[in-house]
């Protein structure tokens, strides 16, 4: 039994002082077809367990699939849009292995003629200086099925070593599933775990524009096997770790940082990095060991007899090329010339999760300044607090513009309108709801501001002298006492010109 202690983790920035990291990430989407990859049970999330398949998936004798063409329409479009050449002839083949969640033991892929090559994703990294952009190469786009899913039930920690028995449901096993595998992307230094995550972030915003998944990674219709590997400055590549399916964004920095702090410890302690798979964990943001790679599997890929060729001709691939919407990269450098505003701001929006948000309100008719400010300010606060999604708040883009409205129509002012916000997070109606429960209305009345204004001008002799003696900026001071005096409910611009009308400046 091997007891070796892996030894305490290095510093991050002592690390990546010491090391080079290099990157190599594998993430899979699932498709959102109706159907699966080569049968016609539907693949509907949540479903009773065993209750989507059919003889096909589930390798019942004499069954025979037949691929799903909107998947490989789906699959081609996304090499599209990832820059890569579409191959114009590929096939399936067999990977085989012994593991219950396929019924068949082996997994229809693509082994050595993928459907899509070569291609690239730029990818922007926010950093102190600004946004970085690092261009991350596609080695391969590929179609497959995806697995069926275990549940060990008895142990400690969820997974088959210490269980007392495994429990497996076929649901899942056939939904198309896509492997996009990058090139090593050398060169990140200590961001590198910053773009890993951006890498993955952009990817499934592209995925997501596309239309061809809805990419929840919670839901692992998105994942990604993160790799890394450490080595000096100058010398060879070193032995990479995979960190397996990784199914959060913030998960995805978090192991690579983890991983890049235990490597160089190991490398530090004179020993070698084990090629191996490991698990995340969510709660500590560790990885632990899975099972050595130190020796390729042989999987005994042959080709896929009981399925012909997929031919991408050219006509075809450019008729789905025409189908590709603006892409994600495109659409920004569009909206933020639009909104005229600087890439430190664009790139705020895009960190908070607002972008489509102050899209979707500025095309309601709210200037793009008014919406970054709710959705950026009170709003993103909120939902942090709430340790939520901007879009998950109770509050929509109806209530920005009816709030926007108010202030329009002078029956509000920002303070105000902010008390409207906490009213309509608080469960208390509307925006109108809120402003007539709340009794917000800014007081408007002259007669009832000048009687305010009379108070505070009796109240300030001092600063009334000021005001006639030409030092218009102490009018402050009044306007201030008028506001508390109404509970903030006054018009300050219109309490400031009845202030000057009632003090002129004296000649």
């Amino acid at each position: 039994m091997n007891t070796k202690v892996t030894p305490a983790l290095v510093p991050y920035d002592d690390a990546v002082a010491r090391y080079e990291p290099t990157l190599g990430l594998e993430v899979h989407v699932e498709l959102g077809t109706a159907s699966k990859m080569f049968c016609g049970c539907p693949t509907a999330f949540g479903a009773p367990a065993n209750t989507q398949v059919c003889p096909v998936c589930l390798a019942l004798p004499g069954s025979l699939p037949v691929v799903n063409a909107t998947a490989v329409e789906s699959t081609i479009r996304m090499g599209l849009a990832l820059n890569c050449t579409i191959v114009e002839n590929c096939r399936f083949a067999r990977k085989n292995y012994f593991y219950p969640d396929m019924p068949k033991d082996y997994q229809i892929s693509q082994y050595d003629e993928p459907i899509a090559i070569d291609g690239y994703l730029d990818v922007e990294v926010p950093t102190s200086d600004g946004v970085e952009t690092v261009r991350v190469e596609i080695e391969r786009v590929h179609m497959e099925e995806d697995t069926g899913k275990l549940t060990h039930t008895g142990g400690a920690t969820g997974r088959i070593h210490g269980a007392d028995y495994s429990l497996v449901d076929y649901n899942r096993a056939g939904i198309p599933l896509v492997e996009i595998v990058t090139k090593i992307v050398p060169g990140t230094g200590a961001l590198a775990p910053e773009v890993g995550k951006a890498y993955v972030s952009q990817l499934r915003d592209l995925m997501r524009s596309l239309g061809v998944s809805d990419v929840r990674m919670e839901q692992g219709s998105l994942r990604c096997d993160a790799n890394v590997s450490l080595a000096p400055p100058d010398g060879p590549l070193g032995t990479r770790s995979e960190t397996k399916n990784v199914n959060s964004l913030r998960s995805v920095e978090r192991a690579l940082r983890y991983e890049i702090r235990r490597q160089a410890a190991v490398l530090d302690a004179g020993e070698k990095v084990k090629q191996e798979t490991r698990h995340f964990n969510e709660d500590d943001g560790s990885t632990s060991p899975g099972r050595s790679k130190e020796e390729a599997e042989d999987y005994r890929y042959f080709p896929e007899p009981d399925l012909m060729p997929v031919s991408a001709q050219p006509e075809w691939v450019e008729e789905l090329r025409a189908t590709l919407p603006e892409l994600p990269a495109a659409h920004r450098k569009r909206l933020q010339s639009e909104w005229g505003i600087s890439d430190f701001d664009m790139q705020s929006v895009i960190n908070a999760g607002a972008l489509e948000l102050v899209e979707a309100t500025v095309a309601a008719g709210v200037s793009q300044a008014a919406a970054r400010k709710w959705w950026m300010g009170e709003l993103a606060r909120e939902a942090n607090d709430r340790g939520v999604g901007l879009s998950e708040l109770p509050v929509t883009i109806d209530h920005i513009v009816r709030v926007e409205d108010l202030i329009s129509s002078g029956a509000l002012n920002d303070k105000l309108a902010r008390k409207v916000f906490e009213g309509i997070l608080a469960g208390e109606g509307d925006a109108d709801e809120v402003v007539a429960g709340r009794k917000l209305e800014l007081v408007s009345d002259d007669g009832a501001l000048l009687a305010a204004i009379d108070e505070a001008i009796a109240n300030m002799p001092e600063v009334v002298a000021k005001i006639q003696s030409g030092k218009q900026q102490a009018a402050g001071a009044i306007i201030g006492a008028v506001m508390k005096a109404t509970k903030g409910q006054a018009d300050a611009g219109r309490v400031r010109a009845l202030l000057l009308e009632r003090l002129p400046a004296e000649g």
